[in-house]
């Protein structure tokens, strides 16, 4: 059933706590706090989403929940880098947000400091129900069962390709890393005026460490064994490694990075491209300050987006599950936290206030929690339809712009990815790994040669430097 973000209700304990001025433990569970929060309580949200636009709307979000509730939200938005920074001299003067949006990376360093509310988060997913939401983002936030905070939103890593090119030259969709290899490989050679690929190459470069642990969960590369090793110098990461140097050997020459890859695509220069969905808008010409110059949609400006599939989780030769990387946005209770009036926030970014958040940017913002009860899909459904792009008076939704396969295929990647340690005991160092791109800092020597095997025992010692450090 598809229906506005507006027109879904919500049941049991979350209705009963908004009507109740989040009476919450009449639900179930014991209150993280001793006081009930009183109507004209302010809480402190933190937020990376910080365009004005999308501020806009969420502090659109944030009004609805205080008419609701008598509960003022204060909106701070804050880049993840800034937060980062900031989050250490608020903890020291006791000044912590009430409720923030990060990262897996930033709830694993977070939760190692001490600062978030597991309880409350616990009390989040057992009042929502933790079925309602996908086992992978609640992979990322958990350990041992416990969640650090409770999966908003999240995205897949796709490779994008052009099916007009496919087509011609006989190509079928891309399944595995291999055929990814082939088909670049293919394209290159075909000599049509177009490279096989563009995919992040830029050393130390947060697109090129992406793109690098996508086709190495492909393959089948894991960062850690069972023992709690680090296994990067294994035959399935050596082989990914291998992988990647191929590809930047079909890749658009030069270093690579978001703006590059982007660029090369939309001009119709690769016929692939690793990217996060953030794309979509872009390939469907929503986005005036990076317009489609293709050959082609001088005649159609959808002609990118009627000749683009996507590909979400890869399979490899040591591994038979389509998977790959993506990020999820997740929200976490802090330490300190009017705790009743944070969780009955969360609880309203994920029920009545769900797709109002989302619709700032539907193309990179999937639910992860499909409905309000198991097997339902009313967000799903309703996120499909939300309009995108940056002028009003042109926007599309992402099922108006593309295939249903693509819509399909766009929320399956985001809700069946993997990522290199987030959700194990080696929380801290995958956070450390990804924040400090520790897998691309030396990418130049692999792209000038180096035998992919002694790359991979270079970056696996990167890892073991810093799982001595966070471990």
């Amino acid at each position: 059933m598809k229906i506005s973000g507006k027109s879904i209700s919500r049941f049991g304990c979350v209705s009963m706590a908004l009507a109740a001025i989040l009476s919450i433990s009449g639900c179930g569970g014991t209150n993280t706090s001793s006081d009930e929060p009183a109507k004209g309580d302010e809480i402190v949200f933190w937020t990376p989403h910080v365009t004005p636009a999308r501020v806009k709307v969420q502090e659109r979000v944030a009004q609805d929940f205080e008419d609701k509730t008598g509960i003022k939200v204060k909106v701070v938005p804050m880049s993840a880098a800034d937060m980062n920074q900031a989050i250490v001299s608020n903890a020291a003067a006791g000044e912590l947000p009430d409720v923030a949006l990060l990262g897996p990376d930033q709830v694993a360093s977070w939760n190692a400091q001490g600062l978030v509310d597991t309880d409350a988060a616990r009390k989040v997913i057992d009042e929502l129900g933790r079925d309602t939401f996908s086992d992978t983002a609640m992979q990322l936030v958990e350990i041992d069962g416990e969640p650090a905070a409770v999966p908003s939103d999240g995205w897949g890593e796709l490779l994008y390709y052009r099916t007009d090119i496919f087509e011609q030259l006989g190509l079928e969709a891309p399944q595995s890393v291999d055929d990814v290899v082939a088909a670049a490989e293919t394209i290159e050679s075909a000599d049509i005026g177009i490279a096989g690929i563009v995919l992040g190459t830029q050393p130390a470069n947060a697109m090129a460490e992406e793109n690098f642990e996508h086709i190495g969960l492909a393959s089948g590369c894991k960062m850690f064994n069972d023992a709690g090793e680090v296994d990067l110098e294994s035959d399935a990461c050596v082989q990914a490694t291998a992988a990647f140097q191929e590809l930047a050997n079909a890749s658009v020459s030069g270093d690579q990075d978001v703006d590059s890859t982007r660029a090369a695509y939309l001009a119709g220069q690769a016929a692939m491209v690793l990217w996060s969905p953030h794309l979509l808008d872009e390939i469907a010409n929503l986005e005036p300050n990076f317009p489609v110059s293709a050959p082609g949609v001088e005649d159609d400006p959808l002609f990118l987006a009627k000749n683009t599939g996507v590909v979400g989780g890869l399979t490899g030769v040591h591994n038979t599950n389509p998977t790959g990387m993506g990020l999820t946005m997740n929200i976490s209770v802090m330490h300190g936290a009017d705790a009743d009036a944070a969780v009955a926030y969360a609880q309203y970014l994920l029920t009545d206030g769900y797709i109002d958040s989302l619709s700032m940017t539907p193309e990179g913002r999937i639910p992860v929690r499909a409905g309000n009860t198991p097997g339902s899909s009313e967000y799903i459904d309703a996120w499909a339809d939300l309009k995108t792009g940056v002028d009003d008076s042109h926007k599309l939704a992402l099922s108006e712009a593309f295939s249903s396969d693509v819509v399909q295929e766009v929320s399956q990647a985001a809700n069946s990815f993997t990522r290199w340690g987030f959700g194990t005991e080696h929380w801290a160092t995958a956070g450390a790994v990804t924040t400090q791109t520790a897998l691309v800092n030396d990418l130049g020597k692999l792209l000038n040669g180096q035998d992919p095997a002694e790359y991979a025992a270079s970056i696996a010692e990167n890892v073991r430097s810093l799982q001595e450090e966070n471990e």
